[in-house]
């Protein structure tokens, strides 16, 4: 069993700035990739920004250049530091976890953090 738990959200101005971690814990496992994705008010769940076991990362359109995302393999630990940011960012944000247990593949996911964006 693999625990994903996120920090770090809270409320900010637009144009502000806000960091948010994922931390994974549990039984013996690799990290594969990591992601955010965020879920709006009566919106679908949206992929944010995505990184690879070797660090390579993908954006969603709509934060690239504003957002970056880190991790830190030793510490099972990844980031997202949100800058510039904007009331259309407002959303729960959940961290997504693609681990190997054994020979096995597992997806987890984080129990979400709430990003509130003021204009």
């Amino acid at each position: 069993q693999v625990h994903v738990v996120e920090s770090g959200g809270g409320l900010a101005q637009a144009g502000g700035s806000l960091r948010l971690s994922c931390a994974a814990s549990g039984s013996i496992f690799i990290i594969n990739a990591m992601g955010w994705y965020r879920q709006a008010p009566g919106k679908q769940r949206e992929m944010v920004a995505a990184i690879t076991s070797g660090g390579t990362t993908n954006y969603a359109a709509s934060v690239k250049g504003r957002f970056s995302i880190s991790r830190d393999n030793a510490k099972n630990t990844m980031y997202l530091q949100m800058n510039s940011l904007k009331p259309e960012d407002t959303a729960v944000y959940y961290c997504n976890a693609d681990v190997t247990i054994f020979t096995t593949r597992y997806s987890y996911w984080g129990q979400g953090t709430q990003v509130t964006v003021s204009s």
